[in-house]
This record gives C-alpha cells, structure tokens and sequence, in this order.
C-alpha cells in the first residue's frame, strides 16, 4: 500500500485533515494513542472503521521515512 491507498486530504474532511482513508478518523489519532500508550489493539476497537493492515501500512511508511538517510525527503515534505 502506499500513501495515497491509506490517507485522505479532503478540505470537507475535518478540515483537511489527514484521515484513514475511507474513514473520518484522523491519522493524528494513531500517533496519539500510541504516544500514550494505548495499545494498538485498544486504538483498532475505539475505531472500528481503521483496519489493522492500514495501521501496519502506516507504520510501515513512517518507519521507512525516518532513518536518517530519509529525513531530508521528509523535511521536503512537510516544508
């Protein structure tokens, strides 16, 4: 899966906030929940409409982002 296949950016979704695709739940919301240590488990039954092979896929994305040969390319991204 890429990018395009698990987020949505939708200006008449939450504001343009980045959701599940399919779904009204923000991608924040994953982070978060993993930030307080929510189990991933716990997250996937507060929303229902996230599956868990998009919460892998997502993770799977940000862990290839994030070493550091990729940061640039995430810098880039975000500016």
């Amino acid at each position: 899966m890429n990018v395009h296949e698990l987020i949505t950016i939708d200006n008449a979704i939450l504001g343009g906030q980045p959701v599940f695709k399919g779904t009204r739940v923000p991608v924040e919301s994953l982070f978060d929940h993993l930030e307080a240590g929510v189990p991933l488990a716990e997250f996937l039954d507060d929303f229902p409409t996230v599956s868990k092979e998009q919460v892998i896929a997502l993770l799977n994305i940000a862990n290839k982002l994030l070493p550091s040969k990729n940061i640039g390319k995430l810098y880039e991204a975000v500016a």
